[in-house]
């Protein structure tokens, strides 16, 4: 029945039917109710790709760009089109429900999961989740706005409290939310994991009801996140729907007795699982017998996606002299120094994470583009935060006790020494407490000193050749590693011979001392081990630039830094490969830096190199896209969706504990609305890089900005029109393309208040962009539409967005610091 009318289908159900509905089944399913024709659904996530129920080496999936990757493209249609992949990937897992997009704003330069989320700007930050929202949801699966709200940063996110002045939440944090809700139609919003105001997301009547369901007028599905369900009652009452993962920790027995009692009316929850059968009938579930099978087709259409994708979002930062595009030539030699030549950095970590269908390396595409070019390659630096996870195999043997003794009950392979359980072990062990053994040979492939290393979520230890020398088992305690269920790195250093083996007993238990409190099934263990680079691999990479034609530093971060979880400790690259850089661009003035991170890092060796290009991470197809815009193939499309500073003290929140990361709990944003380029503007602060900026291969002549009103005066100071995102006036701009290529400009629309006082107020804030591409020689004009929420500043006292009228400065720029055209516009003043 795909048509039923969810509300009938509920009266139908009795108390106990109904609220089974509001919990999970298990970990990626809800619960089915085959008599009443309605089906589990199953949810997957995530932002990046559909990775589908396995964690860790399931069924491949397709790898797109982070968040912040497909934010820097400036480009709606493209990212519709990337939404409307990521939803046929999740047709091919299987789903029905994806959990993405992302949306919280970048209001520190510290948050884990900045390369996740799109920008420190409102507006970019929501013009990306419409077009996501609409593309995933065009093949019919749900998309899942997260998370609602206040989560910009990993530390104590269970239960930090984001205290927020309630303009800066209206006017930054909930916009991204308030028009994938009015505009796209999203079906679901999860909550997140931190409280606002003293009071946790899953809980917060007037954030959920009031602001979401009644202001905005969403009708679909509320779910937490994972493990962030607290209070069986607040829950129901705030229209919470379903609480995440399955089985039930605060619902149930425990929700059916408190309807009983009378502290929630029946009306409540039938009213939630009307919203869940509601889902179920808008995915196209309803009558389904079972769910379909994970499916790892690897499409050729998502891969010339990805690629292109991964161009258009790269910013080229730096290009003096004009050194990109390379134009090599046969017989010459490039040095290709760093990591990520070879092990390509596709995405963050966390919950972001996939099991991708192949990862392209630069060092593979740039050879394979110029078979007659010589590439070489020297790693120059290490780049990780954690060891280097052993390279595997590894075999577990399984135990019903904890001193090993018995039977061994299962064994279980891994590809590597990382392995995760998220509520499935292997057939014939209990999966509410094991115990399991791996025995490892490490032969060291270099003489020099090497780190062994043990992460668990549980108690772990290990021998070397006999010897104890790893223990995260005595007083084992939770860190801020596996989402913060795993322990803090234990590390032990030994130098080792070239040939060297060493006999590795690796013993595991899920029994930790504060099960009870950690109220998931997530265990996991890993055990890393590398040698140590030192001068002389950064003495053979600098070698090699010198004797090459030209050098490429690939430099930044990995899924370890950028990760859900776990805060970036600042913006420093890590290890030596800032000296890395600087004597390779003193060995060679033809060098270029390739940047990989989610989000701004400081630079301090940028006069010396001549081209600095930021690629992030750019899915499976990393090295063809970094490739195609280092020769050309491809203009490098991407502008920056987030300001990078020049010092980590010109950041908000720095010096401020209260601000970041908080005090007693509590993180209290009390800069407003002063983020991001507000933050630079407003105290005068230069910009290492400024927001909106990015370079191409082309040069632009900006020719001409003319405004019109969209509407006559009076229809224009009407309520009607007062505040929503309906046009209120129309911007178009004349552009020509003076150089020697085709290429593509980003137009950015600056609105700056001239007759306002209100110090509140941002000096200049993002109203509108557009991308126009041209051939060379070529003239376009590219129309924009000022909306009316443009206008508008939110009125706390009133509670009401109220718009400001008068004159303002229209800045047309290529970014928040390069205005090339301005005009000046006046509004009549809201009605009194």
């Amino acid at each position: 029945m795909p048509q039923a009318d969810a509300r009938r289908l509920v009266e139908a159900m009795t108390l106990e039917e109904q609220v089974s509905l509001l919990s999970g089944a298990d970990f990626w399913t809800t619960t089915a109710l085959p008599h009443h024709g309605l089906p589990a659904l199953k949810l997957t996530d995530g932002p990046n790709g559909a990775r589908g129920s396995t964690w860790k080496d399931g069924p491949t999936t397709a790898c797109f760009p982070v968040g912040i990757a497909l934010a820097a493209t400036w480009d709606i249609a493209l990212v519709t089109a990337a939404g409307a992949a990521l939803g046929r990937e999740a047709r091919l897992k299987g789903a029905d429900v994806l959990l993405a997009p992302t949306i919280n704003l970048q209001r520190t330069v510290y948050n884990g999961r900045n390369f996740e989320c799109h920008s420190e700007d409102p507006w970019l930050a929501s013009e990306m989740a419409v077009a996501l929202v609409r593309g995933v949801q065009s093949e019919g699966v749900a998309a899942t706005a997260k998370h609602f709200v206040g989560n910009e940063s990993e530390h104590q996110r269970m239960t930090m409290s984001s205290q927020i002045p309630e303009r800066a939440l209206r006017e930054l944090y909930l916009l991204p939310f308030e028009r994938a809700v009015k505009e796209a139609g999203v079906r679901a919003v999860m909550t997140a994991y931190n409280r606002v105001d003293g009071e946790f997301m899953a809980d917060h009547r007037r954030l959920l009801q009031q602001v979401l369901r009644d202001e905005w007028g969403f009708d679909g599905l509320v779910m937490t996140d994972w493990l962030a369900h607290h209070d069986t009652v607040a829950s129901l009452l705030a229209g919470c729907d379903l609480e995440m993962p399955g089985p039930t920790r605060q619902r149930g027995a425990a929700l059916i007795d408190a309807v009983r009692a009378g502290r929630v009316p029946a009306e409540a929850v039938a009213a939630c699982a009307q919203r869940v059968v509601a889902l179920a009938q808008r995915c196209g579930a309803m009558g389904r017998a079972a769910l379909p099978a994970e499916r790892a087709d690897d499409l050729p259409a998502h891969r010339a996606l990805i690629r292109r994708l991964g161009a258009a979002g790269a910013v080229l930062l730096k290009n003096e002299g004009g050194l990109l595009p390379l134009a090599l030539q046969p017989g010459q030699t490039v040095a290709l120094i760093g990591q990520a030549a070879v092990q390509p950095q596709i995405m963050g970590g966390g919950s972001a994470t996939v099991n991708a269908h192949y990862r392209v390396a630069p060092q593979q595409a740039l050879q394979a583009a110029c078979p007659q070019v010589r590439f070489t390659h020297h790693v120059g630096a290490a780049t990780h935060r954690f060891t280097p996870v052993y390279p595997g195999p590894m075999r577990l043997e399984f135990f019903a006790h904890a001193d090993l003794s018995g039977p061994v009950l299962a064994t279980q392979d891994s590809l590597n020494g990382e392995v995760m359980w998220l509520g499935s072990v292997p057939e014939g062990v209990q999966r509410e407490g094991f115990h399991c053994r791996a025995r490892l040979r490490y032969v060291a492939e270099a003489s020099g000193p090497h780190v062994f290393s043990l992460i668990s979520a549980g108690l772990s230890r290990a021998c070397l050749n006999g010897e104890p020398v790893l223990d995260a088992w005595t007083g084992w305690q939770r860190g801020q590693t596996y989402f913060t269920f795993g322990c803090d790195e234990v590390r032990h250093q030994r130098h080792l011979q070239a040939g060297e083996a060493v006999d590795i007993e690796l013993v595991y238990s899920s029994v930790t001392p504060c099960q009870a409190e950690m109220g998931t099934d997530m265990r996991a263990l890993r055990l890393g081990v590398a040698r140590t680079l030192g001068e002389a691999e950064l003495d053979a990479a600098v070698q090699a630039a010198r004797q090459a034609d030209v050098a490429i530093v690939f430099a930044g971060l990995s899924a370890e830094w950028d990760n859900e979880g776990l805060d970036r400790p600042g913006l420093d690259l890590p290890h030596h490969q800032n000296a890395l850089i600087a004597r390779v661009a003193q060995a060679n003035p033809r060098t270029v830096v390739v940047l990989q991170s989610g989000s701004p890092l400081l630079l301090p060796w940028l006069d010396a190199v001549p081209a600095v290009l930021q690629a992030w991470y750019p899915g499976q197809e990393c090295g063809h896209a970094v490739a195609d815009v280092l020769l050309g193939q491809a203009e490098p499309g991407g502008r920056l969706p987030q300001t990078w500073p020049a010092r980590l003290a010109d950041t908000v929140a720095f010096g401020q504990p209260a601000h970041y990361p908080g005090v007693d709990g509590r993180v209290h944003y009390a800069e407003g609305l002063f983020i991001g380029y507000r933050h630079h503007d407003a105290r005068g602060l230069v910009p290492l890089f400024p927001f909106g900026h990015g370079l191409g291969y082309t040069d632009f002549a900006w020719e001409a900005v003319r405004v019109a009103a969209v509407a006559a005066v009076a229809d224009l100071v009407a309520p009607a029109c007062a505040t929503g995102f309906e046009p209120l006036f129309r911007v178009e701009v004349d552009l020509r393309n003076t150089g020697q290529r085709p290429g593509g400009a980003v137009v950015q629309l600056y609105l700056a208040p001239l007759e306002d006082a209100d110090p509140e107020r941002p000096p200049q804030a993002l109203a509108a962009f557009g991308r126009l591409d041209l051939p060379a020689g070529a003239q376009g004009t590219l129309a924009l539409h000022l909306p009316a929420r443009a206008f508008c500043v939110y009125d706390v006292a009133r509670g009401a967005w109220v718009r400001r009228g008068g004159r303002h400065a229209l800045r047309v720029g290529a970014s928040s610091r390069d205005v090339r055209l301005q005009a000046d516009l006046s509004l009549p003043p809201e009605p009194a």
